[in-house]
């Protein structure tokens, strides 16, 4: 009997031991993804702006879900009267001055539309209905976890006037800016579907590969996504811009690209397109496509290959290395637009303007193109990163992030990180939380952990999670790792609320020949506090205050002297600091010295120590309290 007990507890034992290896090993795994590969081909009537379209889908259902529906999306349906974009752009209280009611004022052949006209899965048709900028599909058979199913569909379209990223006839004269062109396939993840009406904020899309005919004018050149599979057929090589082309005398060509474990593919074409190249030392290569209409302008595209080069390396260095073989910066839409492999942006600039565009939507190849995080969630992780990369490169100045920020507070109408895109009150609140204050969260997080420790942890971010759509909560992982310390909590007051952090210097008073400096937490938000004390002869003193929360310190980042003192409790408002000198001997006393807390209140977080300060004892300070009340 006793053999037998002994036999039980050992396998009981041996199997919990399992159980956790693979419980483990389950939470370390690679997450599921999704996955859409497309063969698409559409035949374009330029004359009426319309096109007809054919369209293949492999989805491949790597989920652990048995799926009964799908969904689409049809963006152009919302460039019509009446649609979810144009009744949030009149009546939201700050509508973007590129939209406000120009949807609601397009006529029959100027607006934009989807029109399926057939849909099989695997050969049979399915039921489907379509509202507004959605189509919804029932199954004819449901999709087995790890299983495949093979969509095919007949649809024709009508490219709207250019109003928001997508269109025809753009304000600069490009025939056709061909963003969110085709029926795409929602993403389903482990929150399930993400049908989102189209309101033109944000997007999220399944990685694939894309094989895409274009059948348009021989008087086009086009440039988009991915990698021209027919330069020879067309007459319109990339490969040797230096010898002369003649394209075939046919009324229309057909132009083939295929870019592979891409998200979207976005195109642009025009009669007029001038087209340059450039080869990075890597073998990268560089198209850039836009309209020649003046030497100004031709001049500062002439610039641009230079600094483009120049941003692809920094962002290779600092953050991860690209993933495709090429990039095209092609004029087009109404503004700056990231897609994978290409952006369309308005080129109608002067040489600093048309750079930093340009730059802003190549960094986007790393947050957006290659992460990929659902930006109608985190937004902030792409616009905001994307910004913070962007000052990096331009020296590493983040003070109009912080200014920035400091308004949409003092506005009162900020809302929470965690608000869904399509949802924020304002436009207003919106982009400075997305584009500035996600800025802010790295710059800050850089003074809570160390500049060297952010500066790993983007690389190790993106080499951990590039292609797999990570969270909020799968960066503060990886900075956690790479720090040492918990970080929990700064998510919780930065991410999660409107807390705001405000901290500042009570008082300073000599005490038994020290100094005692009593600092006050305002704000609600907690934080670790660096404070700067500059003697009268020169020389410096950080006084290094770690957070309870954080259950560790960061590391010095300077050779400044520094003093680590113990833990700030996070529940007491105030700290008392004993600096073993007198006052007499200090000159400045300074918290946060590198500006990186995003402190609401700067005027109180330093004080001169001019003359001695008055030493007082505790009765004597009680008294004085006393009379202050009477």
């Amino acid at each position: 009997m006793k053999k037998l007990t002994f036999w039980l507890i050992t396998l009981s034992i041996t199997f919990e031991i399992a159980c956790g290896q693979v419980a483990t090993q389950s939470a370390t795994s690679q997450r599921w993804q999704q996955r859409a590969d497309y063969t698409m081909d559409i035949d374009m009537d330029v004359k009426n702006h319309r096109y007809n379209g054919k369209q293949k889908i492999v989805y491949t259902n790597n989920s652990p879900d048995t799926l009964y529906r799908a969904f689409y999306h049809l963006y152009f349906n919302a460039f019509q009267p009446g649609s979810a974009m144009d009744v949030r752009s009149r009546w939201i209280k700050d509508p973007d001055p590129r939209v406000r009611d120009r949807i609601s004022k397009l006529k029959e052949n100027e607006i934009g539309y989807q029109k399926i006209n057939t849909l099989t899965q695997d050969g049979k048709p399915v039921s489907f209905s379509v509202e507004g900028s959605i189509l919804e599909i029932t199954l004819a058979k449901p999709i087995l976890p790890n299983s495949q199913s093979v969509f095919e569909m007949t649809y024709q379209a009508q490219v709207p006037i250019q109003i928001r990223r997508s269109g025809r006839n753009s304000a600069e004269g490009v025939d056709y800016s061909m963003a969110q062109w085709y029926p795409k396939m929602c993403e389903y993840d482990q929150n399930g579907w993400h049908p989102n009406p189209y309101i033109a904020r944000e997007f999220y899309g399944i990685w694939g590969d894309f094989e895409v005919k274009i059948t348009i004018d021989s008087s086009y050149v086009i440039g988009g996504t991915g990698y021209l599979q027919n330069p020879q057929e067309i007459g319109h090589g990339y490969q040797d811009k230096t010898k002369p082309v003649q394209r075939p005398k046919t009324n229309k060509l057909t132009w083939h690209f295929k870019a592979p474990m891409v998200h979207d593919f976005v195109w642009a074409a025009d009669t007029d397109y001038r087209h340059d190249i450039a080869t990075m030392n890597n073998g990268m290569v560089l198209h850039f496509l836009y309209l020649p209409r003046d030497q100004t302008s031709i001049d500062n595209w002439k610039k641009l290959p230079a600094t483009t080069i120049q941003a692809f390396e920094f962002m290779n260095k600092n953050f991860g290395q690209y993933p495709y073989k090429q990039y095209s910066v092609i004029q087009g839409g109404d503004g700056g637009m990231e897609y994978p492999m290409a952006t369309l942006i308005t080129g109608g600039r002067d040489f600093g303007s048309l750079k930093g565009v340009t730059n802003h939507e190549l960094i986007h190849s790393w947050f957006q193109g290659t992460l990929a995080t659902n930006e109608a969630l985190y937004a902030w992780m792409d616009e905001g990163f994307n910004e913070y990369a962007g000052d990096e490169l331009d020296g590493g100045n983040h003070s109009g992030a912080y200014q920035a920020y400091f308004r949409l507070v003092d506005s009162g109408v900020e809302e929470a990180l965690t608000t869904h895109a399509d949802h924020f009150n304002t436009n207003y609140a919106y982009s400075t939380a997305a584009y500035v204050k996600g800025n802010v969260y790295l710059h800050q997080l850089a003074y809570v952990i160390g500049k060297e420790n952010l500066a790993k942890g983007m690389l190790r971010y993106y080499e951990t999670w590039k292609f797999k759509h990570p969270t909020a909560q799968d960066l503060l992982n990886i900075m956690e790792k790479q720090s040492g310390l918990v970080l929990d909590w700064y998510n919780e007051y930065f991410v999660n609320s409107t807390a705001t952090v405000d901290y500042g210097i009570k008082s300073v008073s000599d005490t038994n020949q020290n100094t005692l400096v009593t600092l006050e937490r305002i704000g609600r938000m907690p934080m670790p506090i660096d404070l700067e004390v500059t003697y009268k002869d020169g020389s410096k003193e950080i006084f290094y205050i770690p957070l309870d929360l954080m259950r560790g310190e960061k590391p010095t980042e300077n050779t400044t002297k520094r003093t680590l003192k113990k833990d700030w409790t996070w529940t007491y408002t105030e700290y008392p600091l004993l600096i073993a000198r007198k006052s007499s001997d200090i000159s400045k006393i300074e918290i946060d010295p590198s500006q990186r807390m995003a402190d609401i209140n700067r005027t109180n977080n330093s004080v001169a120590v001019t003359t001695p300060v008055k030493e007082e004892t505790p009765d004597k300070g009680k008294e004085k309290d006393k009379k202050k009340r009477n």
